[in-house]
């Protein structure tokens, strides 16, 4: 968009990468919404942020409180530019181990919200255009042993994201984009208790990212919207191979577990990698 920045919201930014990305949207002139399940989190983000950031609470999975952001940001900013679906939820184990609060859990946050986020958003920018951005994940497009109902949620959001991308396209609505990001692991609070959990040991099996370079990626996006984004574009390449071929992403597994538990151990003793 070449036209001044105007209204924003980003979804899970009470802390962690949501709100590094609330901060960058702060940065590049949006006047932003922070919301968060947690109003007293989402609240103290936005007192730091300064730069006009207002904040909401928001349970992703009501779509009433949904709305209630996007009308508040409108209201305020004149015009919904930008919408960020960060808000998530990782629980690990096998599947069979997991209750179906937990199951359900997953699902709402993760695939649910993403969807009410995004129609939310549509609706708000049908008039004059706007982006919204998914945070996604790897586990969005491939298997992720530890992690079934996850990845279940984020091949969900991806599918629903290029499914909807297509529908805009089709109905001639050209001036609204969705672009998907799709980190490997990020070093956040959803990872920090994890390093002694082996069914979460392919979150640290590739490059564990810092926030900062999953920001660089939402930077680059918009500036020039892309569909699909995977971080690092090597592990990205890696995963499609192993989807599309899926007996030999399967034989690949046991090796990627058990680096992944060896970068578990390393970082115990370190207290945290060092990200860029």
């Amino acid at each position: 968009m070449t036209r001044t920045p105007a209204g924003a919201v980003v979804t899970g930014a009470g802390r962690g990468l949501g709100k590094q990305i609330a901060a960058l949207l702060v940065e590049r002139g949006y006047r932003v919404l922070v919301t968060d399940v947690d109003a007293a989190a989402a609240q103290v983000t936005a007192d730091e942020l300064g730069g006009g950031a207002t904040s909401l609470a928001v349970d992703v999975r009501e779509y009433a409180q949904v709305e209630a952001a996007r009308d508040a940001i409108i209201e305020r900013a004149g015009r919904l530019d930008l919408w960020v679906n960060n808000a998530g939820v990782l629980i690990t184990g096998p599947v069979w181990e997991q209750d179906e609060p937990t199951r359900r859990l997953m699902i709402e946050v993760n695939a649910l919200g993403t969807i009410n986020g995004t129609v939310a958003a549509l609706e708000g920018m049908r008039d004059g255009g706007g982006h919204v951005v998914n945070i996604v994940s790897l586990a969005g497009l491939t298997a992720v042993p530890g992690e079934a109902v996850y990845a279940a949620s984020k091949h969900a959001a991806i599918g629903f994201s290029l499914s909807t991308i297509a529908d805009l396209r089709l109905a001639g609505i050209t001036n609204i984009d969705i672009s998907c990001i799709c980190p490997d692991g990020i070093w956040t609070p959803m990872l920090y208790d994890k390093l002694d959990d082996p069914a979460s040991a392919l979150s640290f099996s590739g490059k564990l990212l810092g926030p900062d370079e999953v920001v660089g990626a939402v930077r680059k996006v918009l500036d020039r919207p892309r569909l699909v984004t995977t971080i690092p574009r090597w592990r990205g390449l890696m995963v499609r191979v192993g989807d599309m071929l899926p007996r030999f992403g399967l034989k690949a597994v046991p090796l990627m577990v058990a680096q992944g538990r060896r970068v578990q151990t390393k970082l115990k003793s370190t207290g945290g990698p060092r990200t860029s």
